[in-house]
């Protein structure tokens, strides 16, 4: 598929260097990508459930600790259910760790942010972070 055909959305903040540098990375690879300020818009039970479905994950597993209200609302003990973290990020979508990346190759939580290159259908290359830290994705 070409750049024009391949949807690529990408779940942003852009007060974080990560989210930054994945969405500088998806630009760099020729997309233009949807970009959906989770922040401002929040989640849906349904989107949410969904992305988190294609991801193969749970809620736990993408809950951010840092920076965010997890442990203040009581999120991180063992016997908090995943419905309970779910409807919390409902609630606070900060607690959503970021970026999360969809494409029709699947969806990723791209924390490092290279690990977009999973679900592009084309190669990056080289690129250089914000930090100037290189990295080769080719």
């Amino acid at each position: 598929m070409s750049p024009d055909h391949f949807p690529v959305t990408i779940y942003h903040n852009p007060s974080c260097g990560t989210s930054r540098n994945t969405l500088a990375m998806i630009e760099a690879a020729g997309y233009s990508p949807e970009v959906i300020l989770y922040l401002e818009t929040g989640w849906t039970h349904d989107g949410l459930k969904d992305l988190l479905a294609r991801m193969g994950t749970v809620p736990s597993d993408v809950l951010r600790t840092k920076g965010a209200p997890a442990k203040a609302l009581g999120l991180l003990g063992p016997d908090v259910s995943e419905s309970d973290v779910l409807e919390a990020m409902l609630a606070h979508p900060i607690l959503v760790n970021r970026p999360i990346v969809a494409t029709p190759m699947g969806v990723v939580l791209a924390r490092p942010s290279e690990s977009v290159q999973g679900v592009l259908d084309r190669p990056i290359g080289t690129f250089t972070k914000e930090n100037s830290e290189i990295v080769h994705l080719a």
